[in-house]
């Protein structure tokens, strides 16, 4: 980390080692307790211990902050915390600049992969609204936006989008159900993936879809160069393409169509299924690669 940001990560006075904090003692994805630890420290410079289950390979932060100290956290600290990182402001207005191109892309790629035009959409974690104000225009679809942030809801509710506030592992629909649920760079953000996932299927009608996308950790920590550089406080979760994909199998959600974007992410788009068991068996070797691959960094540092 440069001089200068950790002198701007430090005037934010966040003592996150005196935050409140859980132990995480079993995998999210396959319920494994042979957990391996990977590294101490996140890449704001926090005593973060990053964890990856030897089983499956998914990744994930223990001891985490309580959903409590999260919520707490996204609602005065997350974005000071980011904007202190990169040198720039960060906040709901300028999110809608940044995240306009984002959802055009998913605009297009959506309008390919969809078989019927959805008449309405759920964002979960939907910020300000961002993608999903340009996806209810462009689909002519009733939206709704679900995030814990009521400043960046509000954002969303002055353009005329229905907001919840709310985590995506509180919310109860109450059987209500969504032509297209959006997962928009948010699922390593949540406490809970696979009731997440699970809460997720239970909002799609009998033809609903859902798009879900995954920043890749072996990606993320390929392009940083370390490890440290892939983890931060704000994401408890760490997946990949491999692990993505075990999740919706049990979830009983199956991919119907996939993509590659530049800066990481695999996005899927996903229709309702059965829930089954993965094939265990056959995630342990990306387990494997994964803490190759950590260890290969470790060993490339001076």
């Amino acid at each position: 980390m440069t001089a200068d940001r950790a002198v701007r990560i430090d005037a934010l006075a966040y003592d996150y080692e005196a935050r409140p904090k859980e132990r995480v003692s079993a995998c999210n994805l396959c319920l494994g307790r042979h957990l391996v630890e990977v590294s101490r420290l996140d890449r704001y410079g926090y005593p973060a211990i990053f964890v990856v289950c030897a089983r499956c390979g998914l990744g994930f932060i223990s001891p985490r902050l309580t959903a409590a100290e999260y919520a707490a956290f996204y609602d005065g600290v997350y974005r000071p915390l980011v904007s202190a990182y990169h040198g720039r402001r960060i906040d709901a207005e300028t999110v809608q600049q940044e995240q306009g191109e984002y959802a055009e892309e998913l605009g297009v790629h959506l309008e390919r992969a969809l078989d019927t035009t959805p008449g309405s959409i759920m964002d979960i974690g939907g910020s300000t609204g961002v993608v999903a104000a340009p996806l209810r225009n462009r689909f002519g679809a009733h939206a709704t936006v679900l995030d814990p942030a009521p400043d960046e809801l509000a954002v969303a509710e002055a353009q005329g989008m229905e907001t919840v506030a709310s985590f995506a592992e509180d919310y109860d629909p109450a059987g209500r159900t969504w032509d297209l649920v959006l997962l928009c760079q948010t699922i390593d953000h949540l406490l809970d993936v696979r009731a997440t996932l699970g809460a997720i299927r239970g909002m799609l009608g009998l033809d609903g879809r859902a798009f879900v996308d995954v920043l890749d950790v072996t990606f993320m920590m390929r392009r940083r160069g370390s490890i440290e550089g892939a983890v931060k406080i704000d994401h408890p979760f760490y997946l990949t393409r491999s692990t993505a994909r075990a999740f919706f199998v049990q979830a009983g959600l199956a991919v119907v169509s996939e993509r590659m974007s530049g800066d990481g992410h695999w996005g899927f788009v996903l229709a309702p299924a059965e829930p089954a068991e993965p094939a265990w068996d056959e995630m342990r070797p990306g387990a494997d690669r994964l803490l190759e691959q950590a260890w290969a960094l470790r060993a490339s540092e001076r």
